[in-house]
């Protein structure tokens, strides 16, 4: 079995259902008491979020880096960043290190395209949702990525950093994640990506009238599967 880099904390509340379904992946393909091998290295997410906020990318990447360096150096054989935003920084982690980078967008995109869907919506922080990064990787699989509009793209990104990475579910905040949904639906996707790892604390399947792809689910189990060979 390999051994998985967790660099998480961005925020902890996601980080906890990455460990767990990491292992319950493990623990369903192998049996018994087999659980995953795991060097995790947890970041303080208000000096990251410092950076964001600064639009200082640059020095986000060197935070990152060093926390890739410091899963390398306790043993693990790739890498598994516990966040969709932070992937704009990907090329520098894979620069800093030798073993693999596992991209959340690569196995999502997968799964979107596994099941038929070619047009995506996307929720996320507005820097996932309005920076190239993201939806570039995935147009490189063939989808077309359909974003909320600017004044939903604000609420979206407000609930995610003042209430989801806190710890705070709201029903209101929930009904509009519902209907900013509703729109993305109305306007094409026919499927759409929670592309915040916090977001699946607020909604679920039952909130949206066309299929949701939780990246915190998929990147999980691949790197699950990846651990025991069987991705």
């Amino acid at each position: 079995m390999k051994t998985i880099g967790l660099i998480g904390g961005m925020s902890w509340e996601s980080t906890v259902p990455y460990y767990r379904q990491i292992n319950e992946t493990v623990r369903e393909q192998l049996g018994g008491l087999h659980s995953a091998k795991i060097a995790l290295v947890s970041v303080d997410f208000h000096e990251v979020e410092a950076l964001q906020r600064a639009g200082d990318w640059e020095a986000a990447g060197v935070l990152l880096a060093q926390a890739a360096r410091n899963v390398a150096a306790a043993g693990a054989d790739f890498i598994v960043l516990c966040t969709n935003t932070m992937h704009k920084v990907a090329g520098a982690i894979e620069a800093a290190v030798d073993i693999p980078l596992l991209h959340i967008a690569d196995p999502t995109a997968a799964a979107i395209r596994a099941a038929g869907c070619t047009t995506v919506g996307l929720l996320g922080t507005r820097f996932t949702m309005e920076q190239p990064f993201y939806r570039e990787r995935l147009g490189e699989h063939g989808l077309e990525v359909v974003t909320p509009e600017q004044e939903d793209r604000e609420i979206v990104h407000r609930i995610i950093y003042e209430e989801l990475c806190l710890g705070r579910i709201e029903p209101a905040s929930r009904t509009a994640y519902r209907r900013i949904m509703e729109n993305l639906a109305a306007r094409g996707a026919q499927a759409i990506i929670l592309g915040c790892t916090e977001i699946t604390l607020l909604v679920n399947g039952y909130d949206a009238p066309v299929p949701l792809f939780d990246t915190t689910a998929i990147h999980a189990r691949h790197a699950a599967l990846h651990a025991i060979g069987a991705a």
